[in-house]
């Protein structure tokens, strides 16, 4: 496309020099208007079709850094909930209602070991010369921290993780909530619970060109964010990762 607006503007600009050395005079300005016209045209689209990807870029980082900072608090609620709960939820309402009410148990784990009695009568050992011993680990609950106060602290910011939040199109993102799923994965003949939580790109860059919405729906790069959605989890697969790359991740300095 660039290569066809290049020759375009040197096709046009040729066309003047012709025009300025072989056309009558009397057409010479209404065509000169014309060409020139033309020539800035594509000037123009030469210019968008350069800067625009560029542009396109920053805005899309910008937007996914807002939408990944709300599945990021997903993620951390869903395995609260799995630890807990023993599964994973599929439903927002649930599973603010558990952090706002459920608890992690504060555990102390310690060794110990006493004589085998049975063992060591069997084999006429005496636990006091070299008998047999069984060794165990006693899990001691030493209290019980709110969900809601280790993960969040004082923020009430978990009310509204499951929105898109604001990212230039207000009007197509306003009230609408993440795509939540969870259930049960199979492999190698043991079910796993899963989740996942997602959102599609076309929705987070509605007001871009769809030209770079559709190639950005496309892009397989380490660099970015594969596929048409941003997620966290999957539904085929033991994972509780998002799908974006490590630049997400690195604070900001």
């Amino acid at each position: 496309m660039i290569l066809n607006i290049i020759l375009g503007i040197l096709f046009c600009v040729g066309l003047v020099y012709l025009m300025e050395k072989y056309v009558p005079l009397k057409y010479n300005p209404t065509i000169s208007v014309f060409l020139w016209v033309i020539i800035v045209f594509l000037g123009y689209s030469l210019y968008k079709s350069i800067i625009g990807p560029v542009e396109f870029n920053k805005i899309k980082q910008v937007r996914y850094a807002k939408v990944i900072k709300n599945l990021k608090d997903i993620r951390i609620s869903e395995l609260a909930h799995q630890e807990i709960e023993g599964k994973f939820s599929g439903d927002f309402d649930s599973l603010v209602q558990f952090i706002d009410t459920a608890k992690f148990a504060i555990i102390q784990r310690r060794d110990t070991s006493y004589a085998d009695v049975e063992k060591n009568r069997a084999f006429g050992l005496d636990a006091q010369e070299g008998g047999y011993y069984i060794e165990e680990i006693i899990v001691d609950t030493l209290r019980f921290a709110s969900v809601k106060d280790s993960l969040f602290g004082d923020s009430d910011r978990y009310k509204t993780m499951m929105y898109i939040p604001d990212v230039g199109n207000k009007e197509m993102t306003e009230g609408i909530k993440f795509q939540l799923k969870a259930g049960k994965f199979e492999k190698n003949d043991v079910f796993y619970s899963v989740f996942e939580a997602s959102v599609a790109k076309r929705l987070i860059l509605s007001d871009q060109d769809t030209d770079l919405i559709y190639q950005e729906e496309q892009l397989v790069s380490v660099d970015g964010i594969n596929g048409p959605t941003v997620r966290v989890g999957t539904m085929n697969d033991i994972d509780t990762g998002g799908n974006w790359p490590k630049l997400y991740d690195t604070p900001k300095k």
